[in-house]
């Protein structure tokens, strides 16, 4: 049975090949010998690997015909399953985490642009971290941002919103700046959440969101998004976020639509219970209390008082009586009709829930002063 599985894998010879193996028998019968052998340890050892097929070939013989037949013998036996690192060029080994730890200077440089994968060697040494110490070679050694189908940071902020950079070489620092001030479709959202994240800021990447507004290239409505919205909630304390509004980004501007799949800033602030950041905006866009606008266009707008009651949405939800608080004390209206149920108030929708605050959503709310919601745009949130 063996015998046909063999054969099966290995298919028709070439007349070329076959006369060297019939130049060749007695050797060609050693090394059969050996292959069986081999084929019937990774059929009832579940062997994938290419050790013992290439143990058998380097005690039988050198001839480069066996060599192909032992080859295709075991891509047969293999088939689906990931190439073993022997066979992979150097940047396709520098890039599986399987093959072990990277040695630097062992990337050839012609090899970067033979990977063979879908994304760029850029793209899948920026999006895990435990490839990062690739990235400096790859850049030193030809690999360029042009060549990827997209920001290879957009595509790490996606998987990691805000990435431990600790751990992160300086080489592997300098490699990350380098991919987000010199490749210009990294000026979006997600990637300006990254890099003004707190890990970010203590790494010093939010200094590549710098160098974007010092080259000019955050513009008010030259982009299409609203910086202030896209900086993590830290930020809006520090000199950039005063710096952009006194370029003319403002909060409700922030508040549009973009091309992005992390959170806008209003909505990341409430869900974290970020009180610095809540009041912030409150203080620039003061109806955000009240009503969200959308922020892409088939979605309804929504009151912040009732998402703050859905179980879970906060992610400190031990915060959520002094969100509600915080909210009614803002402006925010119990009574208010819900956007996707006009017959449905905030605080009908918070007995549906059984809401153990219903309570506080049934006292009327002490009427505040009409002032308390005056726009004050310029009145920046105080610095940490």
């Amino acid at each position: 049975m063996i015998d046909v599985r063999v054969a099966e894998a290995v298919g028709p010879v070439p007349p070329t090949e076959a006369f060297a193996l019939h130049s060749n028998s007695s050797r060609w019968r050693r090394t059969a010998s050996f292959g069986l052998v081999c084929a019937t340890l990774s059929v009832l050892a579940g062997c994938t690997t290419t050790t013992a097929v290439l143990g058998v070939v380097g005690v039988t013989t050198d001839t480069s015909v066996t060599w192909t037949i032992v080859k295709h013998v075991h891509s047969k036996l293999t088939e689906g399953d990931a190439r073993p690192c022997a066979l992979l060029n150097s940047a396709q080994r520098a890039l599986e985490t399987r093959c072990g730890a990277f040695a630097a200077g062992s990337i050839v440089a012609a090899d970067i642009g033979q990977i063979g994968y879908a994304e760029c060697a850029l793209t899948l040494a920026a999006r895990d971290p435990a490839l990062w110490p690739v990235l400096p070679e790859l850049l030193d050694k030809g690999a360029r941002v042009a060549s990827c189908s997209e920001s290879p940071l957009a595509q790490l902020a996606r998987q990691q919103p805000c990435p431990d950079f600790g751990p992160a070489s300086p080489a592997s620092l300098r490699a990350l700046n380098q991919l987000g001030a010199n490749d210009p479709r990294a000026i979006q959202h997600d990637v300006m959440r990254m890099l003004t994240c707190p890990n970010a800021q203590r790494a010093g990447l939010d200094a590549v969101v710098a160098s974007w507004r010092q080259r000019g290239a955050l513009i008010p409505g030259a982009i299409g998004f609203g910086p202030l919205g896209a900086l993590h909630p830290d930020a809006l304390g520090s000199k950039l976020a005063r710096d952009l509004e006194a370029d003319g980004h403002t909060a409700r501007a922030a508040l549009v639509p973009y091309q992005g799949v992390l959170r806008p800033g209003f909505e990341e602030a409430l869900r974290i219970s970020h009180w610095p950041a809540l009041e912030w905006w409150l203080q620039r866009a003061p109806e955000l209390a009240r009503r969200v606008p959308p922020t892409q266009g088939n979605q309804l707008s929504w009151i912040p008082l009732a998402r703050v009651l859905v179980p879970n949405f906060l992610v400190h939800p031990e915060s959520q009586r002094d969100m509600v608080a915080f909210l009614l004390a803002r402006g925010a209206d119990p009574a208010q009709r819900l956007p996707a149920d006009p017959n449905q108030s905030v605080t009908a929708f918070a007995r549906v829930l059984k809401s153990p605050l219903v309570s506080m959503l049934e006292v009327p709310a002490r009427p505040l002063p009409p002032e308390r919601f005056a726009a004050v745009e310029k009145t920046p949130m105080v610095s940490e």
